[in-house]
């Protein structure tokens, strides 16, 4: 039976979970602050780990850490409220499989189970099994890639039909959720190491003391824990393609470790004395600027240079509304396979709210709302009561519209009236879009120069 633990500091929805995984054939252990289940991890191992993202002592992305440092292999799901969505997007950088958002739903919680524990073992088998040709083709194949009709994915198409039957290192940047190691497998499905490993290594979810380990294996008696000789990732996917997402999160020493790595063809197990050649494709990905964090000295500029021979660049969803509803499309045909539902489309009035939202968590995030909506669905076609209300009716200007400062000030003084409004809109688009200037213009519909004027007019300081 495979071991999930809960953490929740709400005790109804632990016994709620454990009475429903039980009568799944789970068995189930849960604790109501982090302290405890660091405590129970150290004694235990766990398949799978399923936690609120606020608990009393903990946040999600701290408590992850902690996890992924005392077992890498377990895999963590965060329960979170909606509002949270943009958070629990961070969680997924440093590790997390998947979110859900609250209420929760048994069979999507079922679901999300599953197909949690079936990835984790399937890279559990691929990091032990030395010889993984077969298990990494199929790991390609099964990431479909879905083209979308905006310029900004007929340009994607084109680089990507452009660089994948050469060997050169490509960048792939873009926000969480936009969908890197889709368009990764799609180079490497093009390429012709099609037919040999494609490995996804997560930087972000890697702990700094067996990233190393990770990369290049390690050999017996190399450190505490090291019981037998391990092959890395860069063996495992000989001949094929190396994914490594989340590349900014590399030590520094791996840094240097992976430069060689690119510039001989060689690595060196830890603690080993001999150099293993190795023909891999690196492809890298990151949500950061990694000039400017260069700059900061905190990624080698050599590395840098490097790995960016190539450098595809993914826009937001938002910014590609056109591809909306493909992607929906493609996601209805999934879940409707995962939930064994038959839904067949979307109302009119759904396409218009799931065009016009924001989508903080971009692909991600849309594919989890679509995947919510049809498990709520009772006929042939979603309707707008199947959408979480926040897709509805979204909250970025709601609060400013009837401000305390509007109510307070001289109704006879319609300039006034608007100014306050005006400015209490502003402040509560930038704290929901996290003082990002970019992105607060985009929502308020003006550009940066407008925004900026806006600032410095109603002495807003940021």
């Amino acid at each position: 039976m495979e071991k999930i633990l809960i953490i929740d500091d709400d005790n109804d929805i632990c016994l709620l979970l454990n009475k429903f995984l039980t009568k799944n054939n789970y068995e189930v252990e849960y604790v109501n602050t982090g302290e405890e289940a660091i405590r129970l991890l150290k004694k235990m191992t766990f398949d799978l780990v399923i936690s609120d993202y606020r608990l009393p002592d903990e946040d999600g992305v701290s408590l992850l850490r902690k996890i992924k440092i005392i077992n890498p292999d377990t895999a963590v799901v965060i329960i979170t409220g909606y509002s949270d969505v943009r958070i629990a997007v961070q969680t997924l950088k440093h590790g997390a499989y998947d979110y859900v958002t609250k209420p929760l739903y048994p069979d999507e919680i079922l679901v999300t189970v599953k197909e949690a524990i079936k990835q984790q073992k399937e890279q559990k088998h691929v990091t032990q099994t030395p010889t993984s040709n077969s298990k990494g083709r199929s790991k390609a194949q099964s990431k479909k890639y879905v083209t979308g009709r905006s310029s900004q994915a007929e340009i994607v198409q084109k680089h990507i039909d452009l660089i994948a039957p050469t060997d050169m290192s490509v960048i792939i940047t873009g926000e969480t959720g936009t969908g890197k190691e889709f368009v990764a497998n799609a180079i490497h499905n093009k390429s012709q190491r099609k037919d040999q490993p494609f490995i996804a290594i997560d930087c972000g979810a890697l702990p700094k003391e067996l990233a190393g380990s990770e990369l290049f294996g390690h050999m017996k008696g190399a450190f505490t824990g090291a019981l037998a000789d391990k092959q890395g990732s860069f063996e495992l996917a000989n001949g094929g393609t190396l994914f490594l997402d989340e590349i900014g999160n590399l030590t520094y020493e791996n840094q240097i470790k992976l430069l060689r790595v690119l510039q001989e063809r060689k690595i060196k197990r830890l603690g080993g004395v001999k150099d293993i050649d190795i023909d891999v494709r690196v492809i890298a990905a990151t949500n950061e600027d990694l000039k400017e964090t260069v700059r900061n000295g905190k990624f080698r500029e050599d590395l840098y240079h490097r790995l960016n021979e190539f450098k595809i660049e993914l826009s937001p969803l938002r910014e590609r509304k056109t591809d909306i509803l493909i992607f929906a499309e493609h996601f209805l045909q999934l879940a409707n396979n995962q939930l064994n539902k038959n839904v067949e489309r979307f109302e009119q009035e759904v396409e218009e709210k799931l065009r016009n939202y924001y989508w903080h968590g971009n692909l991600r995030e849309l594919q989890n709302v679509v995947k919510r909506s049809v498990l709520l669905c009772q006929s042939d076609s979603v309707s707008l009561e199947c959408l979480p209300s926040e897709i509805i009716s979204p909250d970025y200007l709601s609060s400013a519209l009837v401000s305390n400062d509007a109510q307070t000030a001289d109704v006879t003084n319609l300039k006034s009236v608007s100014e306050n409004a005006e400015r209490s809109a502003i402040i509560s688009v930038l704290e929901k879009t996290g003082y990002n200037k970019t992105k607060a213009a985009e929502v308020l519909n003006i550009d940066r120069k407008t925004l900026y004027n806006k600032l410095k007019a109603y002495d807003i300081n940021i």
